[in-house]
């Protein structure tokens, strides 16, 4: 099943896909248009990876320092820097190079603790589409992304839908792809993760508590180019949905 959180008539609704747009609760159909759309699910703590697909860290490789023996590399975010479906994402007028990240998002659904790779699918309440934008000029190093690169206000697109994890049987073998006016112009298949679901689940539950409403991002694949004031990206995943986003500037924000 599919659901989706909006606004409509000064009110919150809960939603899901009909052919002329959304339906809420009560049973009113309106345009996709029409809404504001909000991230599918209540966002606890945000759990980013980087380099977790092996073409991206090809893309890189110029100017990455990674060897087998690296642990995932993982950054939190603040909540401030998600936005929902069709929502406009802030691109600094000083930056040269701001790039998209289609990302499948796993969406934790009970506490997990310690919890061994064999039962960490248990732990997953469903999936969403993110696009979580990067400005490679604020970058410290090309290794470790700092938090004015990976936690900016906006940067974090969620939605629209959120799915639950039984219609979900094979999240390993998923296209997903980006087109920025457009053109695609990044594709690539979950097949490529360097660590996958219930190895990062593993991985994380082994220092921190996982709590339902947490999200892990997993990463995105090569194809990364900039975008500008003006674009409008779209990020698909395979079964998951299509999340549309524009990029605006300084002024929207009285900047």
């Amino acid at each position: 099943m599919k659901t989706a959180r909006v606004a409509y008539g000064g009110a919150l609704h809960d939603a899901t896909p009909h052919a002329d747009g959304v339906c809420l609760a009560d049973g009113r159909i309106v345009a996709e248009t029409d809404v504001v759309w909000l991230p599918p699910f209540e966002v606890g703590t945000i759990i980013a990876l980087g380099l977790n697909y092996a073409d991206h860290v090809k893309e890189l490789s110029k100017e990455l320092t990674v060897t087998s023996k690296d642990e995932p590399l993982v950054f939190l975010k603040g909540p401030g820097a998600v936005i929902g479906h069709r929502g406009f994402t802030r691109r600094p007028n000083d930056a040269t190079f701001m790039h998209y990240e289609c990302e499948l998002a796993v969406v934790i659904g009970a506490t997990a603790k310690n919890v061994t790779r064999a039962d960490a699918m248990k732990h997953v309440a469903g999936y969403t589409v993110c696009n979580d934008y990067a400005i490679r000029d604020y970058l410290e190093n090309w290794y470790r992304p700092n938090l004015r690169v990976k936690n900016r206000d906006t940067c974090t697109v969620l939605g629209p839908w959120f799915v639950d994890a039984a219609d979900v049987p094979d999240t390993h073998t998923l296209a997903l792809r980006t087109l920025v006016n457009g053109k695609v112009t990044q594709q690539g298949n979950t097949a490529n993760m360097i660590n996958d679901i219930p190895a990062l689940i593993e991985y994380l539950s082994s220092f921190m508590t996982l709590q339902a409403g947490d999200v892990i991002l997993t990463g995105t694949p090569d194809g990364v180019v900039n975008v500008n004031v003006g674009d409008e990206v779209i990020t698909e995943i395979d079964g998951i949905g299509r999340l549309v986003n524009t990029i605006v500037g300084d002024a929207m924000f009285g900047r």
